[in-house]
C-alpha cells in the first residue's frame, strides 16, 4: 500500500472542505483532499445551484405562459411550451463549469485531491479507497472533517422508484402530473413551486401548522399566498404514513386522528437532513457529539487535539457559507493565525416566490433575549423599482436595539431580495445603527432603497410611506 504525510488532510470536497484546502494551498500548507464524489458536494452537484437552475427556468417559463394569456405590459407570445430534458441538460452544464473550476483552484493553490473513500484509522492515519480500487494510507498531522449531510429518509417511503429525494427531483425525465411534497420547509417550498410553475399539480404535506415554520409568521405570509394564488395544495398540521402505487400518499390529520389519501405520480420527500457521520470509521475517533452532530468550539475544533470539523456535519445551520467561512478559519489557524469563528450574523436565504432572507435577529428573538428593541418595516409597494418589476408585494423589515438604535437583525420577502443579504449582514458584522443606513444615500431606483427607508421607518420620518 502506497503512503503519503501531509500536514493537512481534509475528508470531503464540499463548499468548506475545498474552501479550507484552497486557503490552506495559498498559506503553503501541504494539503491533501479526498472526495468520493464529485468536487463541490452537495452544494455544487445536487444541492444550491443545481436547484437555483431549476427554480429560475421554472420561472422563466411561467413568465412565458402569463404572457400568453395577456400581459399587462403589453408583451404578446404563443403558448410556451418546455423540454425538461434541455433544461436538465442546461442544468447540468452550469454544475459541471463550476465543480471543474473548483478542481482547478484546488490545482492552482497546490492541493493533493484523492478521488476515493476514506476510512479513519486513528485521528491521524486515513485509509483512501481509490476508484481504481487501489488503497493509499495517508498520515497527516491535522485532519479536517467535512464530510457534509444527507437527506433524511422516512422510514415509511424509503428514496426509490416514485418516492424522491432532493437530488432526484433535480434531474427529472418528465414533470409528473400529481406532485405531492413532504414538508414545507424551504426545500420542499423551492422545489415544490418550481414543479408547480413547470405545470405539476402540486400538494404539499407538513406536520407544522404553517409552512416555513422556523420563519417568524408575518415573514412567510406572502409565501402562503403565493402557494394559494399558484393552485399549491396544503395540507397542514398533517403527517404522512406510507405510499402505495394505487392509493397515492396515506396522510393522517393529527388533530382528529383522520386518514385520507392523495393521488400521487411522484412524492418528494423533503423533511430536513442528516450529519454525514457514519460509514468511515468516525466513531473510532470517540469524539463528543452534540446530538447526531459532531461538537466544535468556537474554533472549529473537535475533542480530539488537531482534528477539526466544519460545515453540516457540525450541526445547523446547514449552510454552504457557513462551511466556507469555517474553512477558511481552520486553515489560517493551521498556519499560525488567531481566529475565531464567531460571526454576529449569517445570513439564510429561501428560494421561493417571493424569496425570503434573514439575517441577523428577528423582533421575536431580540425580545425573548429580553432586548428592549425597535423594529419597522418598510413596502415594496411603496417601491418605484418593485413596481417596474411587477413585484410589488413584500417588505424589508429592521431590528435594532431601543437605546442606541444598533442594528440587530434585518428580513425580507419579495422578489430579488437574496441580493440585500449581503447589505444586511455587513451592517452587522460593522455595528452601523440606523442613522448610518438612513444616511447612506441609496441609488434610485432599486430594491435596496427599501432598506434605507426601513431605517427611516424605524427613526419616525420615512419619506415614502
Amino acid at each position: 500500500m502506497k503512503e503519503i504525510t501531509t500536514k493537512l488532510l481534509i475528508l470531503g470536497g464540499g463548499p468548506g472542505g475545498y474552501v479550507a484546502g484552497i486557503r490552506a494551498g495559498q498559506l503553503g500548507i501541504p494539503t491533501v483532499l479526498v472526495e468520493g464524489a464529485s468536487l463541490g458536494g452537495t452544494c455544487l452537484n445536487i444541492g444550491c445551484i443545481p436547484s437555483k437552475a431549476l427554480i429560475h427556468a421554472a420561472h422563466e417559463f411561467e413568465h412565458a405562459r402569463q404572457q400568453a394569456g395577456g400581459s399587462k405590459t403589453g408583451i404578446r407570445v404563443q403558448e410556451p411550451q418546455i423540454d425538461i430534458a434541455q433544461t436538465v441538460r442546461w442544468k447540468d452544464g452550469i454544475v459541471q463549469r463550476l465543480t471543474g473550476g473548483v478542481g482547478g483552484l484546488l490545482r492552482k493553490a497546490g492541493v493533493q485531491v484523492l478521488k476515493g473513500w476514506a476510512q479513519i484509522e486513528d485521528g491521524k492515519t486515513v485509509t483512501v479507497t481509490l476508484a481504481d480500487g487501489q488503497t493509499q494510507r495517508v498520515h497527516c498531522e491535522h485532519l479536517l472533517l467535512a464530510t457534509g449531510s444527507t437527506p433524511v429518509e422516512l422510514p415509511s417511503m424509503p428514496f426509490g422508484g416514485a418516492i424522491w429525494s432532493s437530488t432526484d427531483a433535480l434531474a427529472p425525465d418528465a414533470i409528473p402530473k400529481r406532485l405531492v411534497v413532504v414538508g414545507a420547509g424551504y426545500i420542499g417550498l423551492e422545489l415544490g413551486m418550481a414543479y408547480r410553475k413547470l405545470g405539476a399539480e402540486v400538494t404539499v404535506v407538513e406536520a407544522a401548522q404553517r409552512v416555513l415554520p422556523s420563519y417568524d409568521e408575518e415573514l412567510t405570509q406572502p409565501v402562503l399566498d403565493a402557494l394559494q394564488k399558484s393552485g399549491v395544495v396544503l395540507h397542514l398540521g398533517c403527517s404522512v404514513a406510507g405510499w402505495d402505487a394505487q392509493n397515492g400518499v396515506h396522510v393522517r390529520i393529527d388533530a382528529r386522528a383522520e386518514d385520507f389519501a392523495l393521488p400521487a405520480d411522484r412524492v418528494l420527500v423533503a423533511v430536513g437532513r442528516r450529519p454525514r457521520t457514519t460509514g468511515f470509521g468516525l466513531e473510532g475517533l470517540q469524539l463528543d457529539m452534540a446530538g447526531r452532530h459532531i461538537a466544535i468550539d468556537a474554533h472549529c475544533k473537535t475533542s480530539m487535539r488537531n482534528v477539526w470539523a466544519i460545515g453540516d456535519v457540525t450541526g445547523e445551520p446547514m449552510l454552504a457559507h457557513r462551511a466556507m467561512a469555517q474553512g477558511e478559519c481552520v486553515a489560517e489557524q493551521i498556519a499560525g493565525q488567531n481566529r475565531r469563528f464567531e460571526p454576529l450574523a449569517m445570513p439564510a436565504v429561501c428560494f421561493t416566490d417571493p424569496e425570503v432572507v434573514v439575517v441577523g435577529k428577528t423582533p421575536g428573538q431580540a425580545r425573548a433575549a429580553g432586548i428592549a428593541c425597535i423594529d419597522a418595516a418598510f413596502p415594496f409597494a411603496a417601491n418605484g423599482r418593485a413596481m417596474t418589476l411587477e413585484a410589488s408585494g413584500g417588505f424589508v423589515r429592521v431590528v435594532a436595539r431601543e437605546g442606541d438604535h444598533l442594528i440587530l437583525g434585518w428580513q425580507a420577502v419579495g422578489q430579488g431580495v437574496a441580493e440585500l443579504a449581503a447589505a444586511f449582514g455587513q451592517s452587522i458584522e460593522m455595528g452601523a445603527r440606523l442613522e448610518d443606513v438612513a444616511h447612506t444615500i441609496h441609488a434610485h431606483p432599486t430594491l435596496g432603497e427599501a432598506v434605507q427607508e426601513a431605517a427611516l421607518k424605524a427613526l419616525g420620518r420615512a419619506l415614502h410611506a
